[in-house]
């Protein structure tokens, strides 16, 4: 309603972070969240799939991965630069926006070991 797609991109960002700080307990941000608590090298805690095949594998390291480009990509850049120099256009705030809630989606589909 505001177009204020800056403060959009952030808080959805944040709220995937969130997301994993409250099902898992761990603490932490960006990518050493991810890894703490969706990487293979770490005997995942949040588990998208049975991780019984290398395509299941494969999985969960793809969305593991996604979810560091989400903060390495919108959310580092909106909480680190001010505002003026780190401008979101309307069609990334929803490409943005999109992949956040496909992964909020996943996140809620997934065990918690």
């Amino acid at each position: 309603m505001q177009q204020n797609y800056f403060h959009a991109v952030l808080e959805a960002a944040k709220s995937v972070a969130d997301k994993l700080r409250a099902l898992t307990g761990a603490t932490g941000d960006g990518s050493p969240l991810v890894e703490a608590t969706c990487s293979l090298s770490s005997g995942p805690r949040v588990v998208f799939n049975g991780l019984a095949t290398e395509w299941e594998r494969a999985e969960q390291t793809g969305i593991a991965t996604l979810m560091k480009g989400l903060f390495s990509t919108f959310r580092n850049p909106t909480a680190h630069a001010p505002k003026v120099l780190s401008a979101v256009s309307r069609r990334d705030a929803l490409d943005m926006l999109t992949l956040a809630s496909m992964l909020h989606r996943r996140v809620d589909d997934a065990t918690v070991r």
